[in-house]
């Protein structure tokens, strides 16, 4: 296994918080801890959890690296890709730098070619991922898994045994169920927290390396907002449901915008929310690598065509949280959530009479104004 990594050159320039993220990670590395980094929520993190690595998704969820990015890649590709290449290519993501083993997988057609390029640079593994939710692709997929755990056993000289990820697929089960109780309480009426409070805990649980310890402060979080319930902090708001794009930075000023104009997230359908942890891996299934194709498969993301489980999955939510408008946020370039945000919004304003909107947006800040308006207008409606 290779040696512990120094510390990046441009260490002593980052914020304090900066900082920490690469302490914590260099910390894991001097104990020999294997570092795998990955991109997307089809990436299964139960099997390098399964040998005793970290699994931790990389960060592209800003765009200050993107300048840096564009000298390689197209100015007209979607931020998010541009994001993750430059922060691997500037070291400036504690994640990219310590990984023994980057992991991408077929996805988008940007994210593919992208792969190409950082595979120059960093060690990248590429997992093939099918385009659509059928028995052949559930083949397709298993035994990609069963590839990318016979990489990591050559990579790491280890083996990783069939128990080993049963008891992976029964934690990663246990803190989705917790996660499910903790964004499950925006059911309330009125709901118990803002969107910002709810997206910091979904999005912030990816880098906490202890699982099971992660898993226990979830459920100590759950407990103590259903302890300070406060019913007149969001009363009378409009209840929305974010869906569209893995929106990254772009999040916040959405968000702010939301709650700043009388309305608040209940619920969020995209990456990061209810469409990445709603299913569990089925524990009874005796093939541990089926079960994991099965439910990670499901998954539904615009990727996979067609896609009838996000319609499926938006309809139960709309009713589970009492949603008084959708707000569908799509990043530039971000071709197949673009495309098929016709279907969700006929689905949402012709099947569920519910008021729609649709937003383009990117990493920057130049929109916030229009952004503001635009959505101060759509909840002044409802």
């Amino acid at each position: 296994m290779e040696l512990i990594k120094d510390l990046p050159a441009i260490f002593e320039e980052f914020s304090e918080q900066r900082k920490k993220s690469f302490m914590a990670a260099y910390e894991c590395k001097q104990k020999g801890i294997p570092f795998i980094g990955g991109f997307c929520t089809y990436l299964p993190k139960e099997i390098p959890y399964a040998m005793g690595g970290i699994m931790v998704g990389l960060c592209s969820q800003t765009g200050e690296t993107i300048p840096e990015a564009e000298k390689d890649l197209p100015r007209n590709l979607c931020p998010l890709i541009k994001a993750s290449y430059g922060f691997a290519k500037t070291d400036k993501c504690p994640y990219f730098y310590f990984s023994d083993l980057i992991v991408g997988e077929t996805t988008c057609d940007g994210k593919k070619k992208m792969y190409e390029m950082l595979g120059e640079f960093k060690n990248v593994h590429v997992i093939e991922l099918p385009n659509r939710q059928s028995e052949n692709g559930i083949a397709l997929f298993r035994s990609e898994l069963i590839r990318f755990k016979e990489v990591l056993e050559e990579q790491f000289e280890t083996t990783i045994t069939e128990d080993q990820i049963r008891h992976a697929i029964h934690v990663y089960n246990e803190q989705r169920k917790a996660l499910k109780e903790f964004y499950g309480l925006q059911k309330m009426d009125p709901p118990p927290r803002g969107g910002l409070e709810i997206h910091r805990v979904l999005d912030g649980v990816q880098f906490r390396f202890d699982i099971e310890e992660a898993t226990k402060q979830i459920r100590e979080t759950t407990q103590r907002v259903i302890d300070e319930y406060d019913p007149e902090k969001y009363k009378g708001r409009k209840r929305i449901l974010v869906t569209g794009s893995p929106i990254g930075v772009s999040m916040r000023k959405v968000v702010e915008a939301i709650e700043n104009n009388g309305g608040v997230v209940v619920c969020y359908e995209n990456c990061g929310g209810a469409r990445s942890v709603d299913e569990l891996v089925d524990e009874d299934n005796p093939d541990v690598y089926d079960a994991l194709a099965r439910r990670y498969i499901n998954i539904p993301c615009s990727c996979m065509s067609p896609n009838p489980g996000r319609i499926k999955l938006m309809d139960r939510l709309l009713d589970e949280y009492k949603v008084d408008g959708v707000i569908e946020v799509v990043l530039q370039a971000c071709h197949t959530f673009n495309v098929e945000s016709y279907k969700i919004k006929k689905f949402v304003t012709e099947e569920r009479n519910i008021p729609y909107m649709f937003m383009e947006t990117d990493y920057s800040d130049a929109d916030a104004g229009q952004v503001n308006t635009r959505i101060g207008a759509f909840i002044e409606m409802l």
